[in-house]
């Protein structure tokens, strides 16, 4: 029997988890005081600009979040091929920086495309196992 080891996949599940918190540093960054940690959700909405879009960014990254480690999980559990499967996590990965990156820039057509694109990877590492 093989010895279980982290695939590269499961290392793109780390980096996605950590993609909220990476949103929400770069909606803080460098106006966010130590006062306004007393309700930082309410200093969060009342942002504009960039700043409430990385927010906004921030939320769809945690929405994207179940999906994407349950597919993970049920391609490695059927015994998806490896390098399938770490192939389509990485894409799924640099689909989401992109994302936010767009987000933040404020490029809806392009991030919608780029939501789209990052969605169907993630249908396609579901069924990566698929016989």
């Amino acid at each position: 029997m093989a010895s279980p080891h982290f695939t590269v996949a499961y290392w793109c599940v780390l980096v996605v988890a950590l993609m909220p918190v990476l949103c929400a540093m770069l909606a803080k960054g460098g106006a966010f005081r130590l006062s306004d940690n007393h309700d930082p959700r309410r200093w969060l909405q009342a942002q504009s600009g960039w700043r409430a879009r990385a927010n906004a960014a921030q939320a769809n990254c945690f929405e994207a979040l179940a999906f994407f480690i349950g597919a993970v999980i049920i391609a490695h559990q059927l015994g998806a091929p490896q390098g399938r499967l770490d192939a389509l996590a990485v894409a799924f990965v640099l689909l989401r920086v992109l994302f936010v990156g767009l987000y933040v820039a404020d490029k809806p057509t392009a991030r919608s495309l780029v939501f789209s694109a990052a969605l169907l990877v993630n249908v396609a590492i579901l069924f990566a196992g698929y016989r």
